[in-house]
């Protein structure tokens, strides 16, 4: 537990940031006291293995990122922000204008979902934003390079991110929002003659900052995780999703992660303290009379800003583990927020009951970070190069190779990590 003089000058800190998220930042400043700052007992790190990176644009300021052919060459390219990168040399073209935002640290774009939305062979961006607390689709025309155009799908409210899924297993996209105070799913259910979405509402009573998925209760069907519980789906679609309100994780990453890691048949959970310090997972168990049981544990809390989450194989064991990093500047007055930028795989070693941390980059800390929080800016603050997250990764195998590649943009830059298990 940190001693008083040591809370204050935390508190004083956050009463710096005077733009965005004022009030959230100082709520989580005041959480955050007595976390503890890091648990060897119960991690395992390993950084032989070397992962190369490669620069897209070191000068993108932008968050969110999607990998998919967009010119039609059978090759993977990279859109983030206002451009999309053609491979294998990563040839800049910009198509749209992405402002920034009210706060002039962050920019219009909060997620970048490649999908073709209109059925006509292109692949377009599912995009939303914090703050026009829009969602929309980036239309691919018949020349990429040209201008995308932007169709609103519609204006919930701020949203931290968002993402698709197959949430219902038949190849329907869902959009999940992280969007403030709702819970929210967006159905594409028609494509042509014109463009459809379906809206869903949920209880807004488990909506929070973090929004992720997962089998919860091992019935074949994908549950919504929050940080106020978890949604079960029903057998039938038209019917209500039910709130398990059975655990709090506070201002949660996105995506939160639902998956047997430990491999005795329930799903656990793994998030990450998107304004804090903090990588936990809650292992899932039952009592005698067969109630669910949450153990919270902690995975890593040597780092901070533990905004995104994504899930793969990365050394092909079959085994699922997870990459997470330092968002850069999530909110640029946080503690931590000018530490070093960070990369790092989590994978758990069944047999000896640990969490292993791999090292996929591990940067410098910001030598040139103003005092004062409102004038950082990351591409200035950070040593050139340096690499960390937004609010997105893409995880593809990019080199054709047979392995899992990292794509990470944030406010520092946008890079590409080559695996070297193959």
């Amino acid at each position: 537990m940190q001693n008083a003089f040591d809370q204050l000058r935390l508190i004083s800190r956050c009463l710096f940031a005077r733009r965005c998220h004022d009030i959230c930042v100082l709520s989580i400043a005041l959480c955050s006291i007595g976390y503890p700052k890091s648990n060897a007992e119960e991690l395992l790190v390993n950084d032989a293995a070397a992962w190369k990176k490669h620069v897209i644009n070191d000068r993108s300021p932008y968050e969110a990122v999607g990998v998919a052919d967009f010119n039609g060459d059978g090759k993977l390219d990279v859109f983030s922000g206002d451009s999309w990168y053609a491979a294998p040399d990563w040839t800049q073209y910009k198509v749209r204008d992405v402002p920034p935002g009210t706060n002039p640290q962050y920019h219009e774009d909060f997620a970048d979902a490649p999908l073709d939305v209109n059925g006509d062979g292109r692949i377009d961006i599912v995009t939303c934003a914090y703050f026009s607390r829009r969602i929309a689709w980036v239309e691919n025309p018949t020349d990429p390079t040209k201008s995308w155009m932007e169709h609103t799908i519609d204006v919930p409210g701020s949203m931290e991110t968002s993402y698709l899924l197959d949430l219902y297993g038949d190849k329907t996209p869902v959009l999940v929002p992280n969007v403030g105070g709702q819970v929210l799913l967006y159905e594409l259910i028609a494509k042509a003659p014109k463009v459809e979405w379906k809206t869903r509402k949920l209880d807004p009573k488990g909506a929070g900052h973090g929004v992720g998925h997962g089998d919860i209760n091992r019935d074949g069907r994908i549950d919504l995780i929050t940080p106020n519980g978890w949604y079960e789906q029903p057998t039938d679609r038209e019917a209500d999703w039910r709130l398990h309100s059975e655990f709090q994780l506070g201002t949660a990453s996105i995506e939160i992660i639902g998956h047997d890691f430990d491999g005795d048949g329930d799903t656990d959970i793994a998030w990450g303290m998107g304004h804090d310090f903090g990588l936990h997972w809650l292992v899932q168990s039952t009592d005698q009379a067969g109630n669910r049981i949450w153990t919270k544990k902690h995975i890593d809390t040597s780092f901070s800003q533990v905004h995104v989450l994504q899930l793969a194989d990365f050394d092909g064991d079959g085994l699922k583990d997870f990459v997470t990093g330092k968002r850069i500047y999530a909110h640029a007055s946080e503690p931590g927020a000018t530490a070093e930028p960070c990369l790092y795989i989590f994978h758990f070693d069944r047999s000896k009951s640990q969490w292993r941390r791999s090292t996929v980059y591990k940067g410098d800390p910001a030598p040139a970070a103003p005092i004062n929080p409102e004038q950082r800016d990351a591409l200035k603050d950070f040593r050139p190069g340096s690499a960390g997250t937004g609010l997105q990764m893409a995880l593809h195998d990019m080199d054709a190779d047979g392995d899992v590649d990292i794509v990470a943009p944030g406010k520092s830059g946008l890079y590409w990590f080559e695996n070297p298990a193959k």
